[in-house]
């Protein structure tokens, strides 16, 4: 007997993955659960275990090959039995790495007959009480960050699944319900298309290799240039003294190590900017300029960007304001690992609300690094170095790290970036500060 195994569903709103390595040939023997191919999104690489046992007969997935769920990438013959399909892990995490900003609307299928359809589709019941709401990662997201309980939007997908127009249209009926009769509706921002600049052929000066862009680079470049174009990017520049930072990384590093984990500045970093997020609320949210809205977002997740063979990842640290610097270190050293072994996981990589770049271990001065949408802001981070600082009347050797914030100056004002900023490397200066305010 022989039976296929086809690509399984991944991830909701995934449909379309790149095989980058075949791991099985024509006479293996496979079990179930057993790594057989990896893949690559336009957000993580991950192996795919077989659901299936016996021997490989025909391999017809090649590496290079664009999969689409559902088609076949091996056959095996034996006695086994299919496992049960795979499901798509559930994420509650919305979206990221590196950008979100390029999801469409969910349509509702048309019925069989369109005649026999009604003028006007009525909205399909909502889920019993205390049953989850059927919805896709991306709709999550959205009704967080417009602050609407996801249970009180009517679906109109079936089963009472919500979407992204259902998200919507519920934003829009409260808001016209809060609206003051003679104020005026929100306007709609003109798109701003942007034409990719024509390439110019140099073949005639020499040799030219074409190689294409895979798929972390090509979502890198369309994403960038989206958030280049849409944008008015602002970036501020400080330095902070690290010097008792340094100290403290020397002392504490050995028990952070013994917990698995590593005592860096970035995870230094990143539980400080999560109280950072929260005395100011504006570097913390995202913008929605047809609607004329700025969303607070009340949840504080913090992206790390991953330089990798592939290309720049985010994977991102969740609700990094609950957990201490021990566990957002050990979460980072588990989370880059996974990330430059192709094998992080999807929803690890969604739902940043800030982004660090540390470019320090390769070094520089300083840099202007890319706000990533929905984000308004992202702190890059460069080497730092000991320098001389006039203290107390004389010049001392001081460890200087040099911080720059790029933020969207739609949303944020230049004196805020600066005293962001300023609390930032203040914070890094004397720690104990935020234990003040906090």
């Amino acid at each position: 007997m022989t039976r296929e195994f086809k690509l399984p569903a991944l991830a909701e709103n995934v449909d379309k993955v790149t095989v980058t390595k075949i791991m099985v040939a024509v006479g293996d023997a496979v079990r179930r659960d057993q790594p057989v191919i990896e893949i690559e999104t336009d957000k993580a690489a991950t192996e795919v275990p077989s659901a299936v046992d016996g021997t490989v007969t025909e391999v017809r997935a090649q590496e290079g090959q664009a999969l689409r769920v559902g088609d076949v990438v091996f056959v095996v013959s034996g006695n086994g039995e299919a496992a049960a399909p795979v499901e798509a892990p559930k994420q509650e995490a919305p979206a990221p790495a590196k950008a979100e900003s390029a999801e469409q609307p969910e349509e509702t299928p048309a019925p069989a007959d369109p005649a026999s359809a009604p003028k006007t589709a009525p909205a399909t019941a909502a889920p019993s009480a205390g049953s989850p709401v059927p919805a896709s990662p991306s709709v999550r997201r959205l009704a967080r960050e417009f602050g609407i309980e996801l249970s009180e939007v009517p679906g109109t997908g079936p089963g009472g699944r919500v979407s992204i127009e259902d998200v919507k249209s519920y934003s829009r009926s409260a808001r016209t319900d809060t609206r003051p009769s003679s104020a005026p509706a929100p306007r709609t921002a003109a798109p701003s298309p942007t034409a990719a600049p024509p390439v110019i052929d140099t073949s005639r000066f020499g040799d030219i290799e074409h190689l294409a862009m895979n798929s972390v680079r090509r979502r890198t470049a369309q994403n960038l240039t989206n958030a280049w174009t849409t944008i008015p990017h602002v970036t501020q520049f400080d330095k902070a003294d690290v010097s008792a930072v340094e100290q403290f990384r020397q002392q504490y590093g050995k028990r952070v190590e013994a917990a698995g984990g590593k005592l860096t500045v970035t995870a230094i970093l990143v539980k400080l900017l999560a109280s950072a997020l929260k005395k100011f609320p504006q570097f913390n949210a995202s913008v929605d300029m047809q609607a004329e809205e700025i969303l607070y977002k009340r949840f504080y997740n913090i992206g790390v960007a991953v330089d990798t063979d592939r290309g720049l990842l985010v994977p991102v640290v969740h609700n990094a304001d609950t957990k201490s610097v021990t566990q957002i270190a050990v979460e980072l050293q588990g989370m880059a690992a996974r990330a430059r072994e192709k094998k992080n996981r999807l929803e690890e990589m969604q739902g940043a609300t800030f982004t660090i770049s540390n470019l320090g271990g390769v070094g520089g001065t300083g840099f202007t690094p890319i706000v990533n949408p929905p984000e308004v802001a992202i702190l890059g981070v460069s080497r730092s170095q000991v320098e001389p600082v006039f203290a107390d009347g004389a010049f001392q050797p001081r460890t200087m790290l040099p911080l720059s914030l790029s933020y969207d100056h739609r949303v944020i004002d230049g004196a805020d970036a600066a005293r962001f900023l300023r609390w930032v490397c203040e914070a890094l200066e004397q720690p104990l500060l935020i234990m003040l305010e906090n």
